[in-house]
């Protein structure tokens, strides 16, 4: 499958121009959930880096997860956006440090969901290390340690920059959260991701194509899901996956092929031009 869409499918330019920004979202897009990255996927990457290009990994998860994929994608020095915004992180060799947290008043988002939905469990991260959470979560459902805490209180004890909403149709909560003023984001039917208001993926990519002094219009974003859609809207060239909903695909300047057929990494190399192996 190579379907496109009306738009610019690729940067000018490119390589012998200036670099570009390069978000990409992880799964659905580079990877499948719970997999490893292919071979494709991986030489796919490693032209981008090679070329000089900015790549940023962008995900709804944990920073710890961002890190861990972007080690498996040979990622040792380079940006990491996590938590839908509301985190960014730069890789090293020896490790990460953190370049931006925005905290979120989790009090009231709390109180609204054990006040209407008192069945659903909450779950705090805490950036690095895991999360508080109301209850445990099912396994390989959250990365890191959880910490079950004996009250509601204990969610938002401590700062957090994202609150996971998770049970039976949680995602039909989203609404009242908006309402409520928060970011709330669901990535499954049992699940929504609530940040700060008017934090995005596309918040964090900005303030790093200010930092890295990248053209607004030497920027690529690829993405699946409805936590894609700002950076999607916020790139000069947005490319969605060919499984993606179709309010993802309508955002989008091109639809490349599914993950399972590789399709961001052929999406990057049209992109972006890059000499095929």
């Amino acid at each position: 499958m190579t379907a496109t869409t009306s738009g610019a499918a690729a940067l000018p330019d490119v390589p012998t121009s200036t670099p570009a920004l390069v978000a990409c979202d992880v799964e659905g897009t580079l990877v499948r959930a719970g997999r490893r990255p292919t071979p494709v996927v991986l030489d796919a990457i490693a032209a981008v880096r090679a070329a000089g290009h900015h790549l940023v990994v962008t995900t709804g998860g944990s920073l710890s997860g961002a890190v861990q994929v972007a080690r498996q994608l040979g990622i040792h020095d380079g940006w990491v956006v996590a938590a839908n915004g509301a985190v960014t992180a730069r890789v090293r060799a020896d490790g990460y440090s953190i370049v931006d947290v925005v905290p979120l008043d989790a009090e009231p988002v709390c109180r609204l969901v054990a006040r209407t939905r008192p069945d659903l469990g909450l779950a705090a991260e805490v950036v690095g290390t895991g999360y508080r959470v109301t209850r445990r979560f099912p396994e390989r459902q959250l990365a890191g340690h959880q910490e079950v805490l004996h009250a509601l209180e204990g969610v938002w004890a401590r700062p957090t920059p994202r609150v996971v909403v998770y049970g039976q149709w949680a995602l039909r909560l989203a609404p009242a959260l908006r309402a409520s003023g928060v970011t709330a984001i669901p990535d499954r039917v049992d699940w929504v991701d609530v940040t700060a208001p008017g934090i995005t993926k596309a918040t964090a990519l900005e303030n790093i194509r200010a930092e890295l002094g990248v053209a607004p219009t030497r920027t690529v974003a690829v993405g699946d899901g409805e936590n894609d859609l700002e950076m999607l809207r916020w790139a000069a060239v947005s490319i969605a996956m060919g499984h993606a909903p179709e309010v993802v695909r309508a955002v989008a300047g091109r639809v490349t092929a599914t993950v399972d057929e590789d399709g961001a990494a052929t999406a990057l190399f049209d992109a972006l031009r890059l000499p095929t192996s």
